[in-house]
């Protein structure tokens, strides 16, 4: 174990600590990192997530991915949690804290903004961050696919309706162009890289020697990522620090929920923990870039329900990581081995 895994949380920190700064500092960084985005997504933070994900793909054996259909229990659990669970009790979570035990220092349009926002975040699953989770957890790699998988398809049918229920408007007008483009960039890209990769090496041994050379390549990407997110947001942390720490507190208690449901749901039906572990992890997690381009086309770049959004990508990487500690930690009570 290198440094950075040895003293990730210390590393993670330091990049919160620094990106901030930095952001505070020379205002004029974030403003050129923001700036470099295609389809609402930024292009420097996507490089880094994609080498977080493009060593989770060497794991990937296309042959194995047909023995899932005989463990067809972790899918079914993580399914049920993303589209029938998650988004109701992040609904319900935000309307306790910011229309209810916060609402006197929220006001009342505001916080209906802020639970909008809240909404389309616990509508939209994890896609991409999904594989760094599972990789740091010893997940699965052939089952973390076809998850998301899974998930991408019910997502371009579910998202729609479900959001406008749940936020009582008519028609919430799918942001297709993020969609297309983050499936694209942060699942077929490197699922490509590391088949053509597997292809070329064409030997088990040469494959497993360049997945522990690149192991830190994910950390180190992770780092960055923090890093960058901090920098860019760091106005608006800086400007309104109450407002984000009021968002922060229903996020992450439901981040730690739906993990806890998926996980305990996953030991009943003695899933083994390289299926517990990204199952938990998806549910958990959120698809930001797309969340974040709803709520902008919604409601407007400088709305409350945009800065709901932003949080929740400020939240998700720390939060996360303590999700895969606890995973981690709690793995002898899951059975061994992979599907």
């Amino acid at each position: 174990m290198g440094i950075f895994e040895r003293f990730l949380s210390v590393w993670v920190a330091l990049a919160i600590l620094a990106g901030v700064a930095l952001g505070a500092a020379v205002p004029a960084w974030p403003e050129a990192i923001a700036s470099l985005e295609v389809a609402g997504i930024n292009l420097p933070i996507a490089l880094l997530i994609w080498g977080m994900i493009y060593p989770m793909m060497l794991a990937v054996d296309f042959a194995a991915i047909g023995g899932l259909s005989r463990q067809p229990r972790g899918l079914l659990i993580t399914v049920v949690v993303n589209w029938l669970i998650k988004p109701l009790t992040m609904t319900a979570l935000a309307w306790l804290f910011i229309r209810g035990l916060f609402s006197a220092w929220i006001p009342a349009e505001l916080g209906d903004q802020y639970v909008a926002g809240m909404i389309l975040l616990g509508v939209a699953p994890c896609t991409a961050m999904v594989f760094v989770w599972s990789r740091l957890s010893d997940g699965d790699a052939n089952y973390t696919l076809v998850q998301v998988a899974v998930n991408d398809l019910i997502m371009v049918f579910a998202f729609a309706p479900i959001a406008a229920l749940l936020l009582g408007v008519s028609e919430v007008l799918v942001p297709w162009n993020t969609l297309i483009a983050a499936v694209g960039l942060f699942v077929v890209v490197p699922l490509t890289a590391g088949w053509l990769t597997r292809v070329f090496l064409n030997s088990p041994g040469r494959i497993e020697r360049l997945e522990q050379r690149l192991k830190p390549l994910t950390v180190v990407c992770l780092i960055g990522t923090v890093l960058l997110l901090f920098m860019v947001q760091a106005g608006s942390i800086l400007a309104d620090p109450l407002a984000i720490a009021l968002i922060a507190v229903p996020l992450i208690l439901q981040t730690y929920l739906i993990f806890w449901i998926s996980a305990q749901w996953m030991r009943l039906w003695r899933q083994p923990h390289a299926i517990a572990a990204p199952g938990a992890m998806i549910g958990a997690s959120n698809f930001f870039e797309l969340a974040v381009a709803v709520a902008i086309s919604l409601f407007g770049l400088q709305s409350g329900a945009a800065l709901a959004t932003v949080v929740g990508v400020l939240v998700e990487v720390p939060v996360m990581l303590s999700l895969v500690a606890i995973a981690n930690r709690n793995r002898r009570l899951f059975p061994t081995g992979h599907v």
